[in-house]
């Protein structure tokens, strides 16, 4: 068991595992890797890189906040999702605390639209 110091800095195994990105600059060891980041430029670059906009899910915002927060991407059927501004998603993210886990391609090369948000106590951000 870890000591009492140590509990707010575990991370979840999928964080853990993935390479970190710290700009935009950083590569993947290699296709299909799992990278992690709290940058706001790498994840605005990915999201704009596929077209995608913020979003979040309608009826889940705290105190004028965005709530669950997703990415609109062209064509796979966003109409559930109402679409915030960059400011107001990245505050949100920030304030939560949040990791962003994703893949810049798969391991066939292809562009990735994989993306997951994690509060590093929590699997369920």
């Amino acid at each position: 068991m870890a000591p009492e110091s140590d509990k707010n800095t575990e991370q979840s195994r999928s964080v853990e595992y993935a390479q970190k990105i710290t700009s935009p600059d950083d590569k993947p060891e290699h296709a299909g890797r799992s990278l992690v980041t709290t940058n706001h430029e790498v994840i605005h670059r990915w999201a704009d890189d596929r077209g995608a906009v913020p979003a979040t899910v309608p009826g889940t915002e705290h105190d004028g906040r965005p709530g669950v927060l997703r990415f609109d991407f062209p064509g796979y059927g966003g109409e559930d999702l109402r679409q915030v501004s960059w400011d107001d998603w990245f505050a949100t993210f920030d304030q939560r605390g949040l990791n962003f886990l994703h893949q810049r391609e798969t391991k066939d090369g292809d562009q990735s639209n994989f993306f997951r948000l994690e509060n590093p106590s929590r699997e369920d951000a």
